[in-house]
């Protein structure tokens, strides 16, 4: 039998797909407990990060912007699944992100989100707060293999609304389900000026150019976590709902202003996930700050 080179090409090509391995499945992982933490110089450093990571307000006073700890996002001090683990999250950098179009090594990663997230100054490379923050990411992570798809990363996927999203239907969901912990304003909760339930919106929230502030983003987190006490009990369609009235309020400008908010939503959040540059009950977000 005699076969033309574009035949030999196609069965080529079929054989290579045919012969491609399969997804790799995700790997459990659960991190040590903390009775395993390590001792002398190298477990205080870890220490530190993890006081960091839990009572961020304290530990890195002058540092962040805002009345957010670390662990008001990353749930369980950074330990629980599916609330963006930093077990996970250590152990698939370095790594590139499309957010600033380059290579990301952890530390990079964390100086992130000490400027989006905790609206603040960037500690740099070597300064002690990344490094005791990375020292106890590692820890966390300890046995988690590299470079691997850990079970739990991120938050879940999920599926989109049966029906668009609005900011009434939001409202309401959160008057019946969040306004008890994160106040009727979404200025959350305080004793003793540390933070109890974090501020959702707002100067001592995150600012734009934070992850939550995509609802994509916002709407996975909170079906996945949320309300607090009582997980599981809110539809997809109230998740996306409520994502859609938080992420639809004011809060800090993205550092990465240009000047106009239209510029910056051109650059920046141009998806439809992102409410930067919207007109919401006659304002413009991302306009007044």
């Amino acid at each position: 039998m005699r076969y033309s080179i574009m035949s030999l090409g196609l069965i080529g090509t079929i054989a290579m797909a045919q012969a491609a391995p399969a997804p790799a499945k995700p790997i459990a992982f659960t991190p040590p407990p903390d009775t395993a933490m390590p001792g002398k110089q190298f477990g205080a450093e870890v220490k530190l990060g993890e006081n960091i990571f839990r009572h961020t307000t304290v530990y890195a006073h002058g540092i962040i912007g805002n009345a957010l700890n670390c662990s008001n996002c990353h749930l369980d001090a950074g330990r629980l699944a599916g609330s963006a683990p930093m077990w996970a999250a250590y152990t698939a950098y370095p790594a590139y992100r499309t957010k600033n179009k380059k290579v990301n090594n952890f530390g990079m990663r964390l100086q992130g989100c000490f400027r989006f997230s905790e609206n603040g100054k960037v500690p740099a490379l070597g300064s002690q707060t990344i490094i005791a923050l990375e020292a106890y990411s590692y820890w966390l992570a300890t046995g988690a293999p590299t470079g691997a798809v850990l079970a739990g990363r991120g938050y879940p996927k999920l599926a989109a609304p049966p029906k668009p999203a609005t900011y009434a239907a939001g409202l309401a969901v959160y008057k019946a389900k969040c306004s008890i912990c994160h106040g009727a304003d979404g200025q959350g909760q305080y004793s003793h000026d540390q933070t109890v339930f974090p501020a959702l919106w707002g100067n001592q929230s995150f600012n734009w150019g934070a992850g939550m502030g995509s609802i994509k983003n916002a709407a996975e987190f909170v079906h996945a976590n949320m309300p607090y006490g009582a997980v599981g009990t809110l539809s997809v369609q109230q998740a996306w709902d409520v994502a859609t009235y938080i992420d639809s309020q004011d809060r800090p400008q993205d550092p990465r202003f240009l000047g106009t908010v239209a510029a910056t939503r051109a650059k920046f959040h141009n998806n439809k996930f992102s409410m930067y540059g919207e007109t919401v009950n006659g304002q413009v977000l991302g306009a007044t700050k």
